[in-house]
């Protein structure tokens, strides 16, 4: 029998609660202390109030009742789109054993949930149907019997098949009968508890988790996000102070240098967001300490023009700069542009280049081992004054002469471990100037790049087009029949067409990517969730080979030369691919999301991406950039097999509705549930946050970043608060802890 007198955080949870359920947790969350399930917060509470038998339901009014699953069928709706779930429930209150019919609206959770014989708890307003009483889109919390019903909210917790949340309701009782002020010491500091009216953390632990009323419950929720927030933020504070710390040359530039004959060479006006940007970066160059600056822009705001500029003062500063890119289809862009843009500039010490030039170098993973030698020593050399490459510029043998600058592209692809690599090739910190296409909400960036300054293109240059965006039905052939054919249509234009693919084969996907479908719970779905109802055929996910293969052979598309671009190709073959879509030669180029970024095909004007719910919103986002860049109209087309109302449409139909980048970032992080904000993962998947809501809980951010800089520059600074600092140091990941400890 669990001894249940006293639990601090770090008791073993099978103190608590036996060795098969801690094993069980621990399996499904990996927890494995009585502070980890503390901190396993309900999702949100059922607010019960007084239990009524079915026979007594009053029409019209809200009720809560207590009754096990007798039948459970889902059907096709005939009127509308989408799936209607009916659930049938027999009485567990009393001897009457009353029945009652539930309606769920697309109920895909509760399909998984309320299989016949479950015992739960639901509240609703009680209507009518077919002369006779129902509730419609009742709230449920699932029950092990009829007596652990109480008439007090319930907490429904994020569960898994093997421990669900009426097992886990069970366990934290058992660890919080334990638990008393004495053994929980508080990691808020006092001044900032009677600062923000917050509880201490015992009694918001047994607030938390046994509320008497789903007020009470919400308001200790409020105490914990405010407490991640605190973590977080004193976490990026000292990543901030260390930062100012470290020492760098001050890189000013010169008068007479490679960046003015550059500037007086451009065809064209800067915008005013480029000149903006441009001196704010120039000026954290000309300091002694390491710029570190996030600069952000829609695609083809002119981002790799303000890069360039900055590469430019730090070569004629007398130093080299790196730029890192995340496929080698994007470095050989950047090398193509860059070379471009720089002229005789960027050929120095060649016999068609400029004498006062430098020299512009590509470095990948693929490239011959002749050829990477040559470029190895003109960057050890000092003779290359921008090497741009892939991951291979984290190479152990690739040694710099005076590394100045570190340019990230795309950022959102490599962890703080990376990136600091690249850093670690200088003799002092380099500069770093990180880039994303992906639009940052000012709390996002405070959160997850809160070290970072940050500058912003809110302009989108001057001939883009604007792009129309659609949802196309993939189960219904007519819409099938319409998207192959406007494809055609596009090339008979004398346009191009971009097909995305998520897959590659069938046995591979693009980069190990993973669909971000989620259920009306906030679940990951299942395969046969993903499906929606039973009759709609889902084939498997779409495939680059297989498509290209069905294009080719189409009659629709004879006289058409069909491409094929992914990942897994040699170098060769995908310059060679991309060389006949840029040339026109290619009018249909089947792909994964290797086109992403970077890939700049102004007479490409229509995109249909294929099985576009297994991409985010990001994603959908920067791939559908790709058309109208060359002045003529764009159209993207979002397939997808699953139905109106499916929870996995939301994100289609958010992209589908507006174009503005900034919006979607907001979706997008509500969607990925911010992933994971501090280690070298930063999107999707496993979540450091717990309960804080980068979006929702903007304001609590903010308070907590001022209490955290206060902190910092105090007297004694997070050392005069040890239960904060242990907090911080044992709630960041090892990647963030030597990020924090490297000198």
């Amino acid at each position: 029998m669990p001894d249940s007198t006293s639990f601090c955080p770090d008791t073993p949870l099978r103190n608590a609660v036996g060795d098969k359920s801690a094993v069980s947790v621990h399996k499904a969350f990996g927890y494995e202390t009585c502070g980890d399930l503390l901190h396993h917060f309900p999702r949100r509470y059922l607010d019960v109030g007084e239990l009524t038998r079915i026979e007594e339901l009053p029409l019209g009014e809200a009720a809560t009742i207590v009754a096990r699953v007798v039948t459970s069928e889902q059907r096709r709706m005939q009127r509308r789109k989408g799936m209607l779930l009916q659930v049938t429930v027999e009485d567990e209150l009393g001897q009457a054993h009353g029945r009652l019919t539930m309606t769920f609206f697309n109920g895909y959770k509760a399909a998984k949930d309320l299989a016949p014989g479950t015992v739960a708890m639901f509240s609703g307003k009680v209507g009518i149907y077919r002369h006779a009483l129902q509730l419609a889109q009742p709230e449920y919390a699932l029950l092990e019997t009829a007596d652990d019903a109480e008439p007090r909210p319930i907490p429904i917790y994020p569960a898994t098949a093997a421990v669900p949340s009426q097992a886990l309701r069970a366990m934290v009782a058992m660890v919080l009968a334990g638990v008393d002020a004495g053994a929980y010491p508080d990691p808020v500091p006092g001044f900032l508890r009677a600062k923000h009216q917050l509880p201490e953390l015992a009694r918001a632990l047994h607030a938390v988790h046994a509320p008497e009323t789903v007020a009470q419950g919400e308001a200790a929720k409020n105490r914990f996000r405010y407490e991640e927030a605190l973590v977080l933020q004193m976490a990026l504070a000292e990543r901030r102070a260390h930062r100012f710390r470290q020492p760098a040359t001050a890189r000013v530039g010169g008068v007479d240098g490679i960046l003015n004959r550059f500037e007086d060479s451009l065809p064209f006006t800067l915008t005013p967001g480029q000149v903006t940007a441009g001196l704010e970066i120039s000026a954290d160059l000309a300091r002694d300490r390491p710029m570190n600056r996030l600069l952000q822009g829609e695609v083809g705001s002119g981002k790799t023009v303000v890069a360039l500029r900055a590469m430019l003062q730090v070569i004629d500063s007398g130093a080299q700069t790196a730029l890192m890119a995340p496929t080698e289809v994007l470095a050989q862009q950047h090398y193509a542009s860059i070379s471009r843009m720089l002229g005789p500039l960027g050929r120095g010490g060649q016999l068609d280049g400029d004498p006062d030039g430098t020299r512009v170098d590509l470095l990948t993973g693929s490239m011959p081992a002749a050829r990477r030698k040559e470029v190895l020593l003109r960057v050890a050399s000092g003779e290359t004054g921008i090497v741009i490459g892939t991951h291979a510029l984290l190479s152990e043998n690739v040694f710099f002469a005076e590394l100045g600058l570190v340019v990230v592209d795309e950022q959102h692809r490599f962890g703080v471990e990376q990136r600091d690599t690249l850093r670690a090739k200088g003799k002092l910190q380099p500069h770093m100037l990180v880039m994303t296409a992906t639009p940052i909400p000012r709390t996002v960036a405070i959160t997850a790049f809160g070290d970072l300054e940050i500058s912003s293109l809110a302009e989108l240059p001057s001939g883009r087009a604007p792009i129309s965006t659609y949802l196309a039905n993939l189960y219904d052939e007519r819409y099938r029949e319409r998207m192959f054919a406007l494809m055609r249509e596009e090339v008979d234009k004398g346009h191009q067409v971009y097909l995305v693919c998520p897959r590659i084969t069938e046995q591979a996907s693009e980069e190990d990517m993973s669909p971000l479908a989620v259920d009306d719970g906030g679940e990951p779905l299942s395969t046969g969730q993903l499906a929606g109802t039973s009759d709609i055929p889902t084939p498997s996910k779409a495939t680059v080979e297989e498509m290209f293969e069905r294009i080719s052979a189409m009659d629709l598309f004879s006289g058409i030369r069909v491409g094929m671009l992914h990942g897994r190709m040699a170098a060769e073959q995908k310059a060679e691919a991309m060389s006949g879509f840029e040339s026109g030669e290619t009018g249909i180029l089947v792909s994964t999301t290797v086109i992403e970024v970077g890939v700049d095909v102004h007479n490409a004007t229509a995109m249909v991406i294929l099985d576009a719910d297994s991409f985010g919103v990001s994603q959908l986002h920067q791939l559908r950039g790709r058309v109208g860049r060359g002045g003529l109209p764009g159209i993207c087309l979002l397939a997808t097999w699953l139905p109106p109302g499916h929870p996995s449409r939301r994100r289609l139909e958010a992209v589908a509705a507006t174009t503005d980048g900034f919006e979607l970032a907001e979706v997008d992080l509500a969607e990925r549930r911010e992933g994971d904000v501090l280690g070298s993962r930063q999107s999707g998947g496993q979540n450091t946050l717990k309960i804080l809501r980068v979006v929702r809980d903007r304001r609590v951010i903010e308070a907590a970043r001022i209490d955290a800089e206060d902190i910092v520059a105090s007297i004694g600074g997070m050392a005069a608060h040890p239960e904060l600092r242990q907090l911080v140091h044992s709630w960041v990941d090892e990647d963030m802890q030597a990020f924090l400890e490297r000198g």
